[in-house]
């Protein structure tokens, strides 16, 4: 405990677990709205949520205001000595505030100091009772007092009541705030602080705010998703987490997958232990029922002979470990608390547990789950029961159960049965490979290659953990290499690791013309073999390469390859014909029947049981949607799909582009730069060129939306570098070009814009691309106008306006209102600019298109009225890039700080500020604010 005063920065306590502004922002804004309101604050949550570094920022916040703050952070060991707490209060409250204290006061602290744990029946309680009052009236005379008491629920009960007593007589110019463990029941420092003091519960984070908390650790956000899910947002537990995986990662010379088992060992076990041992022994045994089961309820629980589960179940729901739903339904927090919870049990416990809950499921395939799991010897007749339950589970769709079953039935095989094991292990490494679950794929191939196992057999496993990877196949030349040489030989399996290497060249290696050429040998193995579901793959592969590089032959190999027949799709329907034949549909703009056809493959790639699939389908409804205008639609199927990816454990990158596409068009600005970046930089770590493209792209438009051009360009210039890279040759595809030639518009370049709109119309003009063309066109109206020729601008946007409609486009249509409600208004016609405003304001709120709603709204007029006078109109007719310039010179930026800021030269600044003086007929920076200021 120590205090600290004015600007002293003394106060120290536990290790920080995560910057208080992750997340905590709003939370530390109502806790000093509750001290300046009530005097009084109590801040309870979980060991591990944040209290400490809230309570720290208050603290700090307090000493910058010329307050005493006294902080006082007892350990556990401190409950049990009387008036433990109080004595290190005192001794750390300065000599000064004694002086006025009279003698038996002063010899009451002395002793107390001295002696916490000799005999209390000697101390003059009076005196001491007295001497603090004097103390904390002492200090508030000199000014505002802050008294911060972390870790309160180790307070010992006399000092809460020595403490409660001062605290009555002491002005309000004392404050008490205390942060306190979540304890199961009442908090126990409440009499301390009052019956009446407001409880403010620190919340878990969410995703994003765990993402931030891992790159500021420097850990990777790609594993946000699993960590926010196994963590339940608390930030130690999550931080344990991430550096358990990392770890992890290292010991493997390899870098953590966004869908491994989370290690809870460890610093994380130890936070887990912590969260659980404020439950008693007795309700820890229930909740050990609840983690071995696959679904709990307290029904089960019951069945499973635990009859008390209820009232032992709301112990653990008041200490925030778990919750029950009005059905029975429980759900942890925290999805570590239930793998710590089956760690720190015995096997005899845990079997005893699962033998209980083999009697008690009414489902047949956990049935024999934890009749398996409740024995530990080989079993033949045991063995074949879940290998049969593993093939129902595959039937399902529920292909991360089968592979569970399949490892677990291999498992119970006796050594007399190689074979059959051995096939065993192979299913389970292919129905994880299809789950996604490259954990499970892992262990089910390092099985297979311990054993004696055919090469055919290898290859399968192999593959299989190639499937697994899903976007993150950079790191897999080894696995790669040996699935060849194993292979060699057989077409068949030669034509599955080339049509694999096809979308690897693809994906990580953002070479479409190495893919293509993978694509084609690996249907020429196929034709061979006879396997025409693979050349209906491969057909697949050099179709969607050829769309990227412009070849117009692609239509007719793609119509090649659906009319193959293709019952089963193996390798996953989002590498199937029928799914690229959507994905054409929607760079075509027929958006109507792209919506029909994925609503019809929708709920068929449900039932496969393939995770990645149904991600697919969700992140083209999204697309398809946000293309025809219906944001509400497309932001419900980003928040499935943000929600499968952390649930399958599937690589995030995508998962967040969609999430940002859906919240520029019909969320918030903000947080799509949030997804936006989480996206990128989950992209980069997994080596994902085609997401990390799309991220890019997405926060390009996000900050040319909110005026920041020059960023806007730089963030467009990356896109275009990487589709130079990866040789794409179809503007249709990601359709940066318009966003990026507006951005150089608005960044005072329009004569660079000029030059991409001509290169970029020519490719499109010879493909057909009709609504590319708009887009260019929108921008091209804008270069006009920066040129001057306000006439041609208008015409051309109006055009462009009317061509966006009958293509069926209403949100191109409204940006393209938008733009020309800016020209106009450029050109001092206030009259058109605001129906085109209006028009585009319309259009937008129709759409839910809310944040370009509301950079639609009509300007506030003047006091007078009017938009504004000679000044004003001047103003108007600044360019975004010229305005940015004057405001940050206005603001007493220097031309290099300028520079800086806006990621242009010097030279740019000073030639661009010369065309402001011009403008606004000024001569100096101080003509230039008061300008400013005035208008």
């Amino acid at each position: 405990m120590v205090v600290a005063t004015g600007n002293a920065d003394t106060t120290v306590g536990h290790p920080t677990v995560g910057h208080p502004t992750v997340g905590h922002g709003e939370l530390i804004k109502a806790v000093d709205r509750a001290l300046t309101t009530h005097g009084r604050a109590l801040l309870t949550g979980p060991a591990g949520s944040g209290k400490t570094e809230v309570l720290r920022a208050l603290t700090e916040a307090a000493a910058l205001r010329h307050e005493t703050v006294l902080r006082l952070a007892p350990g556990a060991a401190d409950r049990w000595i009387p008036e433990a707490s109080a004595a290190a209060l005192l001794a750390s409250v300065p000599a000064t505030a004694l002086v006025s204290l009279s003698g038996p006061q002063r010899t009451a602290i002395a002793l107390l100091r001295r002696e916490t744990d000799a005999p209390r029946a000697g101390r003059d309680h009076v005196a001491l009772r007295l001497a603090v009052v004097e103390v904390l009236r002492t200090l508030a005379a000199r000014g505002p007092v802050l008294l911060a008491l972390d870790n309160a629920q180790w307070i010992d009960a006399e000092s809460i009541d020595l403490l409660r007593f001062a605290l009555r007589l002491t002005p309000p110019r004392v404050r008490v705030l205390a942060a306190e463990c979540v304890q199961g029941g009442a908090p126990l420092c409440e009499p301390l602080c009052g019956p009446d003091t407001p409880l403010i519960r620190v919340p878990p984070l969410g995703t994003d705010e765990v993402a931030e908390l891992l790159v500021r650790r420097g850990l990777p956000a790609r594993l946000a998703g699993r960590i926010h899910q196994a963590s339940g947002g608390n930030p130690r537990l999550a931080l344990a987490l991430g550096h358990s995986l990392a770890e992890a990662a290292d010991s493997r010379a390899g870098c953590a997958h966004h869908a491994d088992p989370l290690p809870v060992s460890g610093q994380a076990r130890e936070v887990a232990r912590r969260l659980l041992g404020v439950v008693p022994a007795q309700a820890r045994r229930t909740l050990l029922f609840a983690a071995l089961a696959d679904r709990p309820t307290t029904a089960l629980l019951r069945r499973a002979g635990r009859p008390d589960a209820e009232a032992e179940l709301a112990v653990a729901e008041r200490a925030a470990l778990l919750t029950v739903e009005e059905d029975g339904t429980i759900r942890f927090t925290a999805g570590a608390l239930p793998t710590a919870l089956a760690a720190d049990a015995g096997w005899p416990e845990r079997a005893a547990g699962h033998a209980a809950l083999a009697a008690a499921v009414d489902d047949p395939v956990q049935a024999v789950r934890h009749r398996a799991l409740a024995v530990d010897a080989p079993d033949e007749a045991l063995a074949a029961e879940v290998t049969e339950a593993a093939a129902a589970c595959r039937r399902r769709g529920q292909r991360a159960l089968a592979a569970e079953l399949g490892l677990l039935a291999a498992d119970r095989t006796p050594g007399h049965l190689p074979g059959e094991e051995l096939a065993r292990l192979v299913g389970a490494a292919e129905d994880a490979g299809w789950a996604g679950r490259a954990d499970l794929a892992r262990r089910a191939t390092r099985a297979v290659l311990a054993r004696d196992a055919s090469p055919a057999d290898r290859v399968r496993a192999r593959l299989a953990v190639i499937d697994a990877e899903g976007q993150a196949l950079g790191s897999l030349d080894e696995t790669f290499a040996h699935a060849t040489a194993d292979a060699e030989g057989d077409p068949a399996l030669e034509a599955a690791i080339r049509l694999r290497l096809a979308w690897k060249h693809n994906l990580s290696d953002g070479d479409p013309v190495r893919s293509r050429d993978a694509a084609a040998q690996a249907g020429v193995l196929a034709r061979s073999g006879g396997d025409q579901v693979a050349e209906a793959m491969a057909l697949t592969v050099r179709a969607r390469m050829g769309r990227i590089l412009g070849d117009p032959d692609a239509e007719e190999i793609l119509a090649e390859a659906l009319a193959l027949p293709a019952p089963e799709v193996p390798l996953g329907m989002r590498n199937a014909p029928q799914y690229l034949a959507v994905r054409h549909a929607l760079f075509d703009d027929r958006l109507a029947d792209a919506g029909r056809q994925l609503l019809v493959l929708l709920p068929a790639v449900r039932r496969t049981g393939s995770a990645e699939d149904v991600f697919e389908v969700l992140r083209s409804l999204t697309e398809v949607e946000l293309r025809r205008g219906r944001c509400a639609a497309a932001t419900a199927h980003a928040r499935d799909a943000l929600r499968l990816t952390v649930e399958a454990g599937l690589s995030p990158g995508p998962a967040w582009y969609v999430a940002a596409m859906a919240e520029a068009m019909g969320g918030g600005f903000p947080r799509a730069a949030g997804y936006a970046r989480r996206g990128i930089q989950a992209s980069e770590e997994e080596h994902d060129q085609i997401f990390l493209s799309r991220g890019l792209y997405v926060l390009g438009l996000v900050e040319l939306a909110t005026g920041e051009a020059a960023k806007a360009v730089a963030t467009l210039r990356r896109v275009a570098e990487l589709e130079a890279a990866q040789q794409v040759v179809d503007p249709s595809i990601l359709r940066w070009h318009g966003e990026l030639a507006e951005a150089l518009v608005a960044a005072d370049a329009p004569d660079e814009a000029a030059e991409l709109e001509d290169r970029v119309r020519t490719t499109a003009l010879g493909l057909g691309r009709t609504s590319v063309i708009a887009a260019l066109d929108r921008a091209r109206g804008l270069c006009l106008s920066a040129h001057g020729e306000a006439e041609a601008a208008v015409a051309l946007l109006e055009d462009t306006a009317e061509r966006f409609a009958v293509l069926e486009l209403p949100l191109e249509r409204a940006r393209t209102l938008l733009a020309l409600a800016r020209v106009e208004r450029r050109r001092r016609r206030r009259a058109p600019a605001r129906a085109a405003l209006a028009a585009a304001a319309e259009a937008f709120a129709r759409a839910g298109a809310t944040p370009w709603a509301e950079l639609a709204r009509e300007p506030s007029p003047s006091p007078s009225g009017k938009e504004g006078g000679g000044g004003a109109r001047a103003l108007a007719a600044l360019t975004e890039a010229e305005t940015r310039l004057a405001v940050l010179v206005a603001q007493g930026a220097s031309n290099q700080e300028a520079a800086a800021k806006l990621f242009v030269s010097v030279k740019t600044v000073e030639a661009r500020l010369t065309r402001i003086y011009q403008k606004l007929d000024v001569r100096s920076r101080a003509q230039l604010a008061t300008t400013l200021r005035v208008h």
